[in-house]
């Protein structure tokens, strides 16, 4: 603020306050300048929410001490700061291969958001929501949200969820379904090769795109569990 807003902000001071009146001509003049001197960086108001007016206004009615341009000034840096806090920095729109160009935008976005100027930028939050029924439907109706050319395609790269699927296609039963006794792979994932070192500790780990014979046992015992009870 200038020293015109400074001393505007003392005369507002000095009614709720009169503490703060300097009669004598020379000792107001010095009280402005005073202020002015650690008050100059900050505003007296900003058209998004600052106005030094209610934080001198604030502190007179809850504090019984006489107020000081800290009091002012401390909550002007808590208002940048959290201003900042809630910002996202948009993407410029100078060339970003000018760097000096690119910098400067973002400072500049920066210090509009800082002082007040400009409203701080935030990303949308993706909330949950509930599934289009539509959407399962549809998906019963394809089979998969895979087109097959596209998992014909990447069956290479994903052997196991290959031969898994070849083998419920078959009728047969799905052995990542249960727990593998021999490699300890939970259900659900693929079974990995176990070499065991002279210290009697794993060596390996690397994943077999077939499950272990007695996995595949274990699924069809449990199927045909299932199967009698139903």
């Amino acid at each position: 603020m200038d020293r015109r807003e400074t001393a505007a902000l003392l005369a507002y001071i000095g009614r709720l306050d009169p503490r703060t009146i300097r009669t004598d001509h020379a000792e107001a003049r010095d009280q402005i300048a005073q202020w002015h001197e650690l008050l100059e960086e900050v505003p007296l108001a900003t058209p998004h929410g600052w106005d030094a007016c209610v934080v001198a206004r604030r502190h007179i009615r809850l504090s019984a001490y006489q107020i000081l341009p800290a009091d002012i000034a401390r909550p002007w840096e808590s208002y940048k700061r959290d201003r900042l806090h809630r910002h996202t920095d948009p993407t410029p729109l100078a060339d970003p291969d000018d760097q000096a160009a690119w910098t400067a935008e973002l400072v500049g976005t920066r210090r509009a958001v800082a002082t007040g100027t400009a409203q701080p930028v935030a990303y949308r939050q993706l909330t949950g929501r509930r599934a289009d029924p539509r959407l399962g439907a549809r998906l019963e109706q394809v089979g998969s949200c895979i087109p097959p050319e596209a998992r014909a395609a990447l069956a290479p790269f994903r052997r196991a969820r290959a031969a898994r699927e070849a083998a419920l296609a078959q009728g047969q039963p799905d052995a990542l379904s249960v727990r593998c006794d021999w490699c300890q792979a939970p259900a659900g994932e693929p079974c990995r090769r176990r070499r065991i070192g002279p210290d009697g500790f794993a060596r390996g780990s690397a994943v077999r795109d077939e499950p272990h014979p007695c996995r595949k046992d274990l699924a069809a015992t449990q199927q045909g569990q299932q199967t009698a009870m139903a």
